[in-house]
């Protein structure tokens, strides 16, 4: 699941044969066929050619209504050939044949555009976009929110008696969205906010050298960065004698990322993210049934089809309603437990993780039910 609108960035059982009107090619018009009829809108096509994000999503949805065992269900699958303009489109031919609930899209302007076409039909929308803004009455986002991550590393970090934290952040949307749930995380716990220090892609240097000079006064700091920039950020740290034998480094689940585990100044670093296990055990049966790896973003086509066909079996007419979507106890997928709250919004049962030469190690476990949470 990572953070920006057009680069945005889970049920165990036996695979079963699905039904399929047809298992062909990436534009399948229907998987399944059962008398509840769910939309499935996602970026198949981008520009001229196949999109490989789109297609991963596409075959994780058959896989879990394969193994939910159920003739409940019937996706009509929709390319939304990421643009907004085609997510209406899509989106208005699901109701069309008649879906009741519209799973997707992953981009926050196909999002908006569906939306609006789900609301005018009354029609609820589970989405897969990181983006808060585009959250109305009726439009959850099953995604991995930065707020999310930060709530959890923050909590875990006073848990820890940590009392002062600075910020490294780069000049984004990701970081701007990072840096007000930390605000209102620190101030929850208590914790004093030393310093905030932003800095432009590639130029994190003098950033963090300004950290440094504060380093007797701050024992945590919180990097809301991609893992894609964290090598350049990883030499500023290691230039200004920064790591976390000498303050405690917080991240987000965007370190879970081979290209950040390596990195000198960042072991022993901390982040916030889905335990590992349940993606891997997805990933593994997804390969013997496709031949190929999925994208990490797969598990929410998976988990939110499995939801749906879960619904459609054990809810009766209330399948969709607020109120069973909004369930305080939650549900349980690939990623472990999540709920969705009234405001669209979702809480998920994170882990923190410690990096450790190449991997990590689990030192807050994920909880395994979010009631009383």
């Amino acid at each position: 699941m990572g953070p920006s609108t057009r680069a945005d960035e889970p049920l165990n059982a036996p695979v079963t044969p699905v039904q399929s009107s047809s298992l062909a090619g990436a534009n399948a018009s229907a998987i399944g066929s059962g008398p509840v009829k769910v939309g499935l809108i996602l970026p198949l096509t981008q520009g001229a050619g196949q999109s490989a994000v789109g297609q991963s999503m596409r075959n994780a949805a058959e896989l879990a209504l394969s193994e939910a065992g159920s003739s409940d269900i019937t996706l009509l699958v929709k390319d939304d050939r990421s643009t907004p303009e085609g997510a209406r489109e899509s989106t208005r031919a699901a109701i069309g044949e008649g879906a009741e609930l519209i799973l997707g899209p992953l981009f926050a302007g196909d999002v908006r555009a569906a939306a609006e076409v789900a609301h005018g039909a009354g029609k609820p929308v589970i989405a897969y976009s990181t983006d808060m803004s585009v959250t109305t009455k009726g439009v959850y986002l099953l995604s991995f929110l930065v707020e999310s991550y930060v709530d959890r590393i923050v909590d875990y970090a006073a848990s820890r008696g940590k009392k002062s934290i600075a910020v490294l952040a780069p000049e984004n949307d990701y970081a701007n969205v990072a840096l007000g749930a930390l605000q209102q995380a620190a101030a929850k716990h208590d914790m004093r906010v030393a310093a905030i220090e932003r800095y432009r892609p590639g130029a994190a240097k003098e950033a963090a050298s300004k950290i440094a000079a504060l380093r007797d006064q701050i024992d945590t700091l919180f990097i809301p960065e991609q893992a894609s920039a964290m090598a350049d950020v990883s030499r500023a740290l290691a230039t200004n004698g920064l790591d976390s034998r000498a303050v405690q480094i917080l991240g987000t689940g965007l370190w879970n990322d081979a290209r950040v585990l390596n990195l000198p100044a960042l072991q022993g670093a901390w982040f916030a993210s889905p335990e590992n296990a349940g993606f891997m055990g997805f990933a593994q049966r997804y390969r013997a049934k496709f031949g190929a790896d999925p994208t990490r973003v797969a598990t929410l086509a998976y988990d939110s089809v499995s939801l749906v066909a879960a619904l459609a079996r054990t809810q009766g007419a209330r399948r969709f309603s607020e109120d069973v979507l909004t369930s305080a106890t939650g549900f349980n997928g690939a990623d472990g437990v999540f709920r969705f709250r009234p405001d669209g919004g979702n809480e998920r049962g994170l882990s923190v993780l410690q990096v450790n030469n190449g991997s990590t190690v689990v030192v807050s476990p994920a909880p395994r039910s979010l009631t009383g949470a």
